[in-house]
């Protein structure tokens, strides 16, 4: 699993991509296709046209950063929203790359804690 920095966003590409590209390669991507910056702390996230293996690129502060994983059985589930990418949270990334189909679990509502509103009494 990675570890990231706090605050650390994760955007998903959608579209598959050629898995020989690196550092470069897709850096283009994340400027011309996401419209994001390669150098601006977020991970991204990329997998193959077979499904099997995902690329991040990360900027740490002091470089950029490659991580790759190939599953040896089955294929990742990658989730076809309509737009280039989709931002991820922590809890689905461990999923993503534990080979779990995050994009059928339910999540439940969110608490909220509703405070009295006062009532004016004139």
């Amino acid at each position: 699993m990675l570890k990231l920095p706090p605050g650390t966003r994760i955007f998903m590409a959608v579209a598959p991509v050629d898995m020989r590209r690196s550092f470069s390669g897709l850096c283009t991507i994340i400027t011309e296709t996401l419209g994001a910056n390669p150098i601006g702390g977020d991970l991204f996230l990329f997998r193959g046209k077979r499904s099997d293996r995902v690329k991040a690129i990360i900027w740490d502060r002091t470089g950029l950063a490659i991580w790759y994983k190939r599953l040896e059985r089955g294929k990742y589930k990658w989730p076809s929203p309509d737009a280039d990418s989709m931002e991820l949270t922590e809890q689905e990334l461990a999923l993503l790359l534990d080979g779990v189909d995050f994009t059928r679990i339910r999540r439940l509502p969110a608490f909220a804690l509703h405070t009295p509103q006062h009532e004016s009494r004139e």
